[in-house]
């Protein structure tokens, strides 16, 4: 919900400390990218759990601080 711009001030802000992403075999051509924007400092990740099925793989990361 809000689309890539909401998630990318939550994450810029430092006030996301979980991240889901379902990795789905289809690619787009055009979109806005989720993490861009998000200036020149890594942020570190941590997996938490993979969850695979046969039509997605499912991530989630803890944000580490």
């Amino acid at each position: 919900m809000g689309g890539a711009s909401i998630g990318q001030q939550y994450i810029a802000a430092g006030l996301v400390d979980e991240i889901q992403i379902h990795l789905i075999p289809v690619l787009f051509g055009s979109g806005i990218r989720m993490f861009e924007h998000l200036g020149n400092e890594h942020i570190q990740l941590k997996i938490a759990e993979v969850i695979e099925s046969g039509s997605a793989i499912h991530l989630r990361f803890r944000v580490s601080s």
